[in-house]
């Protein structure tokens, strides 16, 4: 089985914390992308991320997950460390993993700083975890939404996932036009959400990375992390034409498959229409596409079905 534990399996992982520290001002909590000390005057942000699929990118995704993670915690990416885990003695791969890592990093700003890199002859295929530090004048939270804020998307769902579908699935999408599957391909330079984030933190209550499972999953963890029930009108979603043309292909859902390359914010509704118009002025799409509503019990509501535990991202049936 691939993919995240479930809720309960991971409740046990997020209850082991070691001893405790008052400078720890967020620690591990379900839907949080990273955790926040306290150094000195100022707020240290850390995030670590695995990742193993999408091979031909498998380098620049890993620097580019990370970092969002710390960037919508309203920090600034600077360090990372990486951890590199080879099947076999494959200089060829190495090489690449590597060198995509270093680009991705200096395209950037970041600095990578360590790290460790081995052989494990059990794994198949070649797996990076990543570390990503940064600094933060204010730590934003995932479970800072209030009631009555909206929610913003930026660029679309399915961005990461739409990528994965064009280079790792690419002999398998039948009638789709090549003009969509090349411009899917593309997306793979759309992952990083740091120019998205570092606008969004002026206005934002509470900001979040949707990776795997997508825009569903991490607007469920939102609501997880605040409390809060989340209304969301999928046709506002925003979905790109080419990400539309390969899911269909492939019988899945754009709001369920990997969804780095668009951020999450909830935004107080009278400041709204200035974030958009910042993201505009920016270059960057987004759109307004629900809001957050007091309630007994956290949970997602998309047209009105309610979801409360989060699904599987429908990529992994496509892997096994």
């Amino acid at each position: 089985m691939i993919g995240k534990l479930d809720p309960e399996a991971l409740g046990l992982v997020l209850s082991r914390t070691g001893a405790s520290d008052d400078d720890v001002l967020v620690g591990p909590r379900y839907g949080e992308d990273a955790a926040a000390l306290r150094v000195g005057d100022e707020t240290l942000v850390v995030s670590s991320d695995p990742l193993s699929l999408a091979r031909k990118r498998l380098g620049s995704l890993a620097v580019d997950v990370a970092c969002n993670d710390v960037a919508a915690c309203g920090a600034n990416p600077r360090w990372l460390t990486n951890v590199v885990f080879l099947p076999d003695d494959d200089p060829e791969t190495l090489d690449a993993v590597t060198g995509q890592i270093d680009a991705a990093a200096e395209s950037l700003g970041v600095s990578v700083v360590g790290g460790h890199a081995e052989y494990a002859p059990d794994l198949s295929r070649p797996t990076v975890s990543m570390t990503c530090m940064g600094l933060a004048d204010e730590f934003v939270p995932t479970g800072g939404v209030n009631p009555g804020d909206r929610l913003v998307l930026t660029k679309g769902a399915g961005i990461e996932g739409t990528a994965i579908l064009a280079t790792d699935f690419r002999d398998e999408l039948g009638e789709v036009a090549d003009e969509h599957v090349e411009s899917a391909e593309h997306f793979f330079d759309e992952i990083s959400v740091v120019p998205d984030a570092n606008v969004l933190r002026e206005y934002a209550t509470a900001m979040h990375d949707p990776t795997e499972g997508g825009v569903v999953s991490g607007l469920l963890e939102m609501a997880s992390a605040a409390g809060l029930r989340l209304a969301v009108d999928r046709d506002a979603v925003p979905v790109r034409e080419s990400t539309r043309r390969l899911c269909d292909a492939m019988g899945v859902d754009p709001l369920s498959i990997f969804g780095s390359g668009a951020l999450l914010a909830a935004v107080p509704e009278d400041r709204v229409e200035a974030a958009l118009a910042a993201l505009h002025e920016a270059g960057i799409d987004a759109a307004d596409v629900g809001r957050a509503v007091d309630a007994d019990q956290s949970a997602l509501a998309i047209d009105g079905e309610e979801l409360r535990e989060p699904p599987r991202d429908d990529l992994y049936a496509l892997w096994e």
